[in-house]
């Protein structure tokens, strides 16, 4: 994904410095447009620890989300987001969304299936099965550890 994106700025810088904008410019603009997208993601996954919103023990970790949503079987991206909602409370957007499924396919942890009347539908590869059970082993090893803790004071 991210090389499709550098792939894509390129061909629009080009296409930029064809109509007369500088190289140094186009440089500026990227630069402050990556700064932008920092500052958004960070506020937006940040703002309800900030606000002490009443969701504070929503869980997200998007990735991890979007392989247990796939742990029941193959699903397309809406199907993934519904899913998250009812098992976590966490809607993800979409560029969250296929911004970790593009990581997971990189990772061969998932893989695309035939398209479905134009719907994309995942699901888990045996890597993916193997590092879902063990993340969610090691989650709720430390779930529990944590709530001992709590439950001492």
């Amino acid at each position: 994904m991210e090389e499709e994106l550098r792939g894509f700025l390129e061909l629009a810088a080009q296409e930029k410095m064809k109509q007369g904008m500088s190289r140094k410019v186009l440089e500026i603009l990227l630069a402050s447009s990556q700064a932008s997208c920092y500052i958004y993601y960070v506020t937006r996954s940040t703002h309800d620890v900030a606000d002490q919103d009443p969701n504070l023990g929503r869980y997200s970790d998007p990735p991890l989300l979007v392989l247990t949503s796939l742990a029941d079987g193959p699903k397309h991206g809406h199907a993934m987001i519904e899913d998250i909602v009812r098992m976590s409370g966490t809607r993800l957007g979409p560029g969250t969304l296929y911004g970790a499924i593009a990581r997971l396919e990189r990772e061969k942890l998932i893989e695309p299936l035939p398209v479905e009347q134009r719907r994309q539908p995942y699901r888990l590869t045996a890597k993916g099965l193997r590092v879902l059970r063990a993340k969610l082993a090691t989650l709720h090893g430390f779930a529990r550890a944590g709530l001992r803790k709590l439950e001492a004071r």
